[in-house]
């Protein structure tokens, strides 16, 4: 069943857009991501235009990471107040974010950048995440323990001041570092459409040393507050949000998160972290193939009878 996009200017299968966010919402409950780095790929794979992508994109995101939080409340795996300071600073670097993607788009840049983001990033984390957790998935099948620092063990982060203690991580850590973590991650969710999930999970995990379980939730309820600001400041600023299609997005996430939760609940931290390295390098190749790939067929625009 085909409708037509009116912000997209184009027309859609209802049902693919439907199982596109079906998809990706099953895989936000399951690995505590918000599913942007690979809803916008995937928005941009079906022709719909990038800026539009990026934008309409964040919507998915709030609903499929509000339906995986809810569960993860339930559970009692989310530090409210860890993600509070996050929040902080997403605001501040989503709101910097906007102004970068305005600029880019009018200088005709902002579909190469965001391709070219996006390949860089996925690849980058993707790649480190895989090599940690096919070492630890290794050691614990030789039955020797993986290497990890306890939380008595510091690094350069611990010895940085202003530090706060959040009881539900067991962390006292400095909020410089968490703030600095949720800035980057709202820079991001305003260029590149993305929760941020892909970054701030590992990041949480290795260089903030927050328990695996409480990772996933606290995550997930940070992106749903800086991507519905984010939304918010395109709608209004850039006009690039298409109701419709967020719409359907939507409706899809919202069934696959709570399926996707519970799925991701009987695996090992270093089984889901493994997946979702592997999941990120498949979107990083194949939007690097569309970058460097010379396409089959070439064309270009020209005025005709213009006088």
């Amino acid at each position: 069943m085909g409708i037509y996009l009116p912000i997209a200017e184009i027309s859609v299968n209802v049902f693919v857009l439907l199982a596109m966010g079906a998809a990706v919402g099953f895989l936000s409950g399951m690995f505590g991501v918000g599913g942007g780095f690979l809803i916008t790929p995937l928005l941009i794979f079906y022709n719909i235009p990038p800026a539009i992508a990026v934008a309409t994109g964040a919507n998915q995101v709030i609903a499929s990471s509000f339906s995986g939080a809810l569960s993860h409340v339930k559970r009692g795996t989310l530090d409210f107040k860890l993600g509070g300071v996050l929040l902080a600073g997403g605001i501040v670097g989503s709101t910097g974010g906007i102004f970068v993607f305005g600029f880019l788009r009018r200088l005709g840049q902002l579909d190469l950048f965001i391709s070219l983001l996006y390949v860089v990033l996925l690849g980058t984390v993707g790649g480190l995440m895989l090599v940690e957790s096919v070492n630890a998935l290794r050691a614990t099948r030789s039955g020797a323990a993986p290497v990890l620092k306890k939380s008595g063990q510091h690094n350069w982060i611990h010895r940085l001041p202003l530090k706060m203690r959040f009881r539900a991580s067991k962390l006292f850590v400095s909020v410089i570092p968490v703030l600095g973590l949720g800035a980057g991650i709202g820079f991001l969710s305003s260029i590149m459409g993305v929760g941020g999930g892909f970054i701030m999970v590992p990041a949480l995990i290795y260089l903030l040393k927050v328990p695996t379980n409480v990772v996933i939730g606290t995550s997930l309820f940070q992106i749903i507050f800086t991507s519905a600001y984010t939304t918010l400041v395109h709608a209004t600023t850039n006009q690039t949000v298409d109701v419709m299609l967020a719409f359907l997005l939507m409706a899809g996430g919202v069934a696959g998160a709570q399926y996707g939760a519970k799925a991701g609940q009987r695996l090992r931290g270093e089984q889901l972290r493994a997946l979702l390295a592997l999941l990120v390098l498949a979107v990083a190749i194949r939007l690097a193939i569309d970058l460097f790939v010379t396409p089959p067929n070439l064309y270009s625009l020209s005025g005709v009878g213009l006088t």
